[in-house]
């Protein structure tokens, strides 16, 4: 399942997927999501596999959905479509059965934060950032499932101030938070990254399932069904601003969002 874009490999009872687009800041194709799908589904096949990284090539973890992957989006649709295939993506991280670990270095945006968050842990190094900063590029919006992920990790008034702000929450922040499991040097990640998942190898493998599951079902008890939405979902990526958005980011020049 490795390509251009993406690798997958395991060593013993660790399992490593490699985000492969440096040249792009690790923006992400729907072949990148469908290999961390498939990625999971490889993982948990694996009783040998007992924690999974999720790192990347370059400074940037991952710069969100590669915008040009929107250049044909023309009605709601097409928006609502998207949401639904990032939340089956999503959805599937969050099942998996081994810890899951971000090694985040760099940026982390958009779909690149969303899969960071939904990770169990995150191991950082100081040049790390964190944040959806789609009301200054894209003007689209997020799923319900998104919106709750961001509640439950930063809380209402923080997932406010990101979103209208736009803005990046750096490595600082994103620790005072309780975000970052652990912060490194950029020379030692690798191995801080490698000694934390060898020594989750030896712990309990049930005890960590049955916490992440139990967890992963509180938390999507209190989430509203992503339907509940789709009125909101649909009419971003339907609007004037989107398409706006998309040619601007492409055209490498500010958007001029006039709020149809």
């Amino acid at each position: 399942m490795s390509t251009a874009e993406v690798s997958f490999a395991s060593e013993g009872p660790i399992a490593f997927l490699t985000f492969n687009r440096p040249e792009a800041r690790n923006a992400l194709t729907w072949t990148m999501y469908d290999a961390l799908a498939d990625a999971c589904e490889q993982v948990d096949a694996d009783p040998r596999i007992r924690a999974f990284v999720i790192r990347a090539e370059g400074d940037a973890f991952a710069a969100g959905t590669d915008i040009r992957q929107f250049t044909d989006f023309r009605s709601a649709a097409d928006g609502i479509a998207y949401e639904r295939r990032m939340e089956q993506v999503i959805d599937r991280l969050e099942r998996v059965g081994a810890t899951t670990i971000a090694q985040v270095q760099g940026v982390a945006a958009g779909g690149g934060c969303v899969i960071a968050l939904a990770c169990d842990l995150r191991v950082c190094t100081a040049a790390a950032r964190f944040g959806v900063p789609i009301a200054r590029t894209l003007g689209n919006c997020l799923s319900a499932a998104n919106y709750a992920r961001l509640l439950d990790l930063v809380g209402p008034a923080r997932t406010k101030d990101l979103i209208i702000t736009g803005r990046l929450m750096d490595a600082a922040e994103a620790n005072a938070l309780g975000l970052i499991t652990r912060l490194a040097e950029p020379d030692a990640i690798d191995e801080t990254v490698r000694q934390m998942a060898a020594a989750i190898a030896t712990h309990a493998p049930q005890t960590i399932r049955v916490t992440k599951e139990a967890i992963r079902r509180i938390a999507h008890h209190r989430r509203l069904p992503d339907q509940d939405i789709y009125d909101l979902v649909g009419a971003c990526y339907a609007s004037a601003d989107f398409q706006e958005g998309v040619a601007a980011f492409l055209e490498r020049r500010p958007p001029r969002f006039t709020g149809r």
